[in-house]
């Protein structure tokens, strides 16, 4: 058993903690930005609440954190009420937020500064994989701490693999959220094309999605496309904040991301129709207006 700290309780963040806690039955002390939803988990969990940061991470082994960008990451890390503050030499913060590989780097660094660890963690998965305990969690960080953290980790995810050194955590999720948003463009035009031709979208998926075209996001999201339903799962506004974060790493080291950029329009389009909180899936909304 660990001291655990887990900063940010949203939609992934409750779950994951949930998991350390009653799986992993570690010693969880979490912090929320909004105070109702920590007693709310304190409350379903058994576990203990902070009003900051800086209170939760004290004598914490680990310290997670999962909150919206990199702002708000900086904000729980290095700001006055931040776990920077409090951590103790040798504790691991270990980030679990979609966030830039910049701030994941500049973690690093202020991390080491106060003798504690740093990797970055971002996962796939979706709310569905965090209530399950099986996301995936793509690491980046030093091979001994991440040694010592995946035992931890293990406590909410199916995998967890180390990429390279800090910052290569978020530099796979950009890899991963540029082969979702293509997956997602093109299975949307196969169903928006199969209707047209009066095809059976049913039929039709449960056929192909044995063969070469198959993926999870056939498997799991062909029903909900088919009959218009996208009030669910991970929303657009923050698909597009995840593709903002690919393009911008994409004009640093030169990479050519153009389908990466058309669909990230197309985003933009469904949310002028108003889908701004609509699953990803809901590219085929676009085609069918």
């Amino acid at each position: 058993m660990a001291k655990v700290a887990f900063i940010g309780l949203g939609v992934m963040g409750f779950p994951m903690a949930g998991h350390l806690k009653v799986k992993g039955g570690h010693d969880v002390t979490v912090y929320n930005r909004t105070a109702a939803k920590s007693a709310a988990w304190a409350e379903k969990f058994g576990g203990k609440s902070a009003p900051t940061p800086a209170e939760a991470a004290k004598d914490a082994d680990f310290v997670f954190t999962c909150v919206g960008n990199d702002d708000d990451l900086r904000s729980v890390t290095s700001g006055e009420d931040g776990v920077l503050q409090t951590m103790k030499p040798g504790a691991i913060l270990i980030d679990n937020t979609t966030a830039s590989a910049e701030v994941a780097r500049e973690l690093d660094v202020a991390a080491k500064a106060k003798g504690c660890a740093f990797i970055d963690a971002p996962v796939s998965g979706g709310q569905a994989g965090a209530e399950n305990g099986v996301l995936t969690v793509m690491c980046g960080g030093e091979q001994a701490d991440y040694d010592k953290a995946k035992p931890v980790i293990d406590a909410f995810a199916r995998m967890v693999g180390l990429m390279g050194p800090a910052g290569s955590g978020q530099l796979t999720k950009m890899i991963n959220q540029i082969c979702i948003a293509g997956v997602v463009q093109g299975l949307a035009e196969g169903i928006h094309f199969g209707k047209r031709a009066g095809l059976d979208i049913e039929k039709v998926v449960d056929v192909i999605s044995k063969g070469a075209a198959g993926s999870w996001q056939m498997e799991n999201r062909h029903k909900t496309m088919n009959e218009g339903k996208y009030d669910f799962g991970f929303a657009i506004d923050w698909m597009r904040k995840d593709l903002g974060i690919v393009l911008a790493e994409a004009r640093s080291n030169g990479a050519k991301l153009p389908l990466t950029a058309l669909v990230d329009q197309f985003y933009g389009d469904v949310q002028a129709m108003g889908g701004n909180r609509w699953d990803t899936s809901s590219l085929l909304a676009r085609l069918e207006k």
